[in-house]
């Protein structure tokens, strides 16, 4: 990649040496100070990623709680269409109820009409009856002045007599019961006929009735605007967070690149052998995926596991973890095997956060010791910090880390440890390999 100053000639004495190797040492620090800044260069890539990251969990959430919203609008804009039906059909049948009420009136009158009449009969009745009663008692005068010849006919006119007597009084009955039952019928009728000045309590109650519902029409056509209005704000807001959520694809993968490029050219920088910050715990990383790999290999050849145990993929999951665990054939040996090599690399620096080997899905079986700490029931951020094992990242970063097959591979990336703490690692990758295969890469992360 970079071409050191040579010769033309053979050197003859050391006052024509001494400059070259100024010039030497002095390219090379050049490019080891021009790695460091691609470094810095590559953390604040890594902060800037990490913060779109959030922002995009937001912008995600914001979407997922339009949708909903827009969901609950179309619920409550159909309830409301359900509250317009069924207040046009109370209306309709208030009026149908009205116009009822109109034909028992007119029913009531004309009942009212026929018992008129019946009493006019009773009274008429009455009178035949008081004409009966005259005309039977002189009859008896009558009979009393023939003597013995009138006896006769005057037991029939008593009997006339007392037959009017009880047929005037039944007439009187049925017209006092007539006159009371006109009355309450009046009272009725007056009660169902409709009068705008002086309304009866059934026509009150039917106007009122009639106001609610109107009150309920208007009320729900005007909730119908609002959720009219709401609704097109709800889609201006859902298109806004979709722009959003374009223009935040669009900025982390720029960021993406930008830091990929940053790690690249740091990478390009050490394959060429200048010796970089990163290199010491590149050769650890590499280090220590070969103690890993022979470490595997001699439980291959042991007898220990079997190849395909030791490549399974079979993951499955322990019920009731959260985050999610798993369960693989290979984890208990890993349990045994790696914790000699991880916790080792820990000692190596100061910086070094984690050691640990992935399979080549992201799995990690096993963690360094601090962060195999069983989980704790409903405590997720806890066991999201202090519970690491037997889980799988398969983020870009972990992804990466566990299907780099190239001599080793550096990132750089924003690690989240837990109730909102965040801090940005550099890793370096080293592949892990054996009988043949790409079993997983070995993970070496460092604070800068």
């Amino acid at each position: 990649m970079f071409r050191w100053p040579k010769s033309a000639g053979p050197v003859s004495s050391a006052s024509r040496e001494e400059p070259v190797r100024r010039e030497d040492g002095a390219g090379l620090n050049v490019v080891k100070s021009l790695a460091r800044s691609i470094s810095t260069v590559g953390k604040d890539a890594a902060e800037v990623r990490g913060a779109l990251e959030d922002t995009q969990r937001v912008v995600q959430a914001q979407g997922q709680a339009m949708q909903a919203l827009a969901q609950q609008l179309h619920q409550i804009g159909q309830a409301q269409a359900a509250i317009t039906a069924a207040t046009a059909q109370s209306a309709a049948a208030v009026q149908r109820a009205r116009s009822a009420l109109g034909v028992v009136g007119g029913e009531v009158t004309g009942m009212a009409t026929t018992l008129a009449q019946v009493s006019d009969a009773a009274a008429e009745i009455t009178k035949i009856s008081l004409q009966t009663r005259l005309v039977a008692f002189n009859a008896a005068v009558e009979a009393k002045h023939a003597g013995d010849a009138g006896r006769g006919f005057a037991v029939v006119a008593e009997a006339v007599k007392a037959l009017a007597g009880q047929v005037e009084a039944s007439s009187k009955a049925i017209v006092s019961a007539i006159a009371t039952l006109q009355q309450r019928i009046d009272r009725f009728s007056n009660e169902l006929t409709e009068n705008r000045d002086k309304p009866s309590p059934i026509h009150a109650a039917f106007h009122e009735v009639e106001e609610d519902v109107q009150r309920i029409a208007e009320s729900a056509a005007q909730s119908g605007q609002q959720m009219g209005l709401l609704n097109e704000r709800a889609h201006e807001l859902e298109r806004e967070v979709s722009e959003a959520s374009h223009g935040l694809k669009v900025a982390f993968d720029g960021s993406d690149r930008f830091l990929r490029m940053a790690e690249e050219l740091v990478e390009q920088i050490a394959e060429s052998g200048v010796e970089v910050d990163d290199m010491p715990f590149i050769r650890a990383a590499q280090q220590a995926a070969g103690d890993i790999a022979g470490l595997l290999e001699a439980a291959l050849r042991d007898g220990r596991i079997s190849q395909a145990d030791l490549f399974d993929e079979n993951y499955r999951p322990i019920e009731g973890s959260n985050p999610q665990q798993h369960q693989t054939r290979f984890c208990q040996l890993t349990d045994q095997l790696f914790p000699a090599v991880q916790e080792k690399a820990l000692g190596f620096s100061d910086k070094v956060v984690f050691c640990i080997a992935a399979d080549r899905n992201g799995f990690i079986a096993t963690h360094n010791r601090k962060y195999c700490q069983p989980q704790r029931p409903g405590d997720t951020v806890w066991n999201t910090a202090n519970s690491r094992y037997r889980r799988i990242f398969n983020d870009r970063t972990g992804l990466a880390s566990a299907r780099n097959q190239r001599p080793f591979l550096l990132q750089t990336y924003r690690r989240d440890m837990g109730g909102g703490r965040f801090v940005v690692l550099k890793e370096a990758t080293a592949p892990i390999m054996l009988a043949g295969r790409h079993w997983g890469g070995l993970r070496l992360a460092f604070t800068f």
